[in-house]
């Protein structure tokens, strides 16, 4: 009441007793062990999550190389070979993948999602780009869980495993991609669509730019009868997902209405500078 503050209960003993308490405790008692069991599994956990963001980096970093070698796929010669070379990196990618399921075993895949999740919408990224430069459709995301199944290839692999001797079927794991991961990989994928489309107008392609633009407007109608129901991140990439439809629908009517009058070889430089005013007019 006399405004001095109130002394902890540990205060009225001496330092020399609490040292002496201290001293005392038993390192082996129950309580102890309890502690020491839950230190020992917090720092076992968190070892594997940075782990994890390790993986989740590489498998990031090799997506993203991918992804620049298939936008040669338009002006190289030869593209069977851009895709040839694409389809051995994202088995590079997958081997990753591979050791992050391996990381998984026995584990709540939900608890160390956020570890992985950046490396797994990149990989969705690469994959749907090459899945429709060679199909012209969109990959579904059962087709890519397929491909994230993984057996055992080496003795190695299986002896470092806890097993039963007897056990000689091939060990399996399996990684899938949660709905949330593939649809923010596939609104990445619009951008490389986007980035696409003005490459095939720089190299006299005409018809390439009405094909981005008819998927794009299916893609955008689809994320729009998810509308605000879905998760924020989601809904967070809807207006970059616009922006990149309204560029290629420019770039459309450009070809439309001015395409007879424009050399080809001055299309992408029309295209870009329209494009720039875009951005400039919505303050991006």
């Amino acid at each position: 009441g006399s405004g001095g503050f109130r002394k902890r209960k540990h205060d009225n003993f001496p330092h020399g007793q609490r040292r002496e308490e201290k001293e005392n405790v038993n390192p082996s008692s129950a309580l102890m062990t309890s502690f020491k069991s839950f230190q020992l599994e917090l720092d076992t956990r968190h070892d594997k999550y940075e782990r994890l963001v390790k993986l989740s980096r590489d498998i990031t970093i090799e997506s993203k190389r991918t992804i620049f070698l298939l936008h040669r796929f338009t002006s190289a010669p030869n593209g069977e070979e851009i895709l040839n070379e694409s389809e051995v990196k994202l088995d590079a990618v997958r081997r990753k993948i591979k050791q992050v399921a391996q990381e998984l075993i026995g584990e709540d895949m939900y608890q160390f999602h956020r570890a992985i999740s950046p490396g797994l919408q990149e990989y969705v990224e690469a994959v749907s780009f090459q899945y429709f430069i060679k199909t012209r459709s969109l990959i579904s995301v059962e087709e890519i869980n397929k491909q994230l199944i993984f057996t055992a290839e080496d003795r190695e692999e299986t002896t470092n495993m806890t097993s039963n001797s007897h056990d000689k079927q091939p060990h399996t794991w399996s990684l899938k991609v949660t709905p949330v991961d593939y649809l923010l990989g596939v609104a990445d994928l619009t951008g490389e669509l986007m980035r696409l489309c003005i490459s095939s107008v720089g190299n006299g392609d005409i018809d390439t730019p009405f094909e981005l633009s008819q998927f794009l407007r299916q893609i955008y109608d689809g994320f729009t009868f998810i509308g605000n129901t879905g998760p924020y991140e989601v809904s967070k990439k809807l207006y970059t997902l616009k922006q990149s439809l309204a560029k290629v629908e420019n770039a459309c009517y450009t070809l439309k209405v001015r395409g007879s009058e424009i050399p080809k070889h001055m299309l992408a430089d029309v295209f870009s500078t329209k494009t720039e005013l875009i951005d400039q007019e919505e303050g991006l």
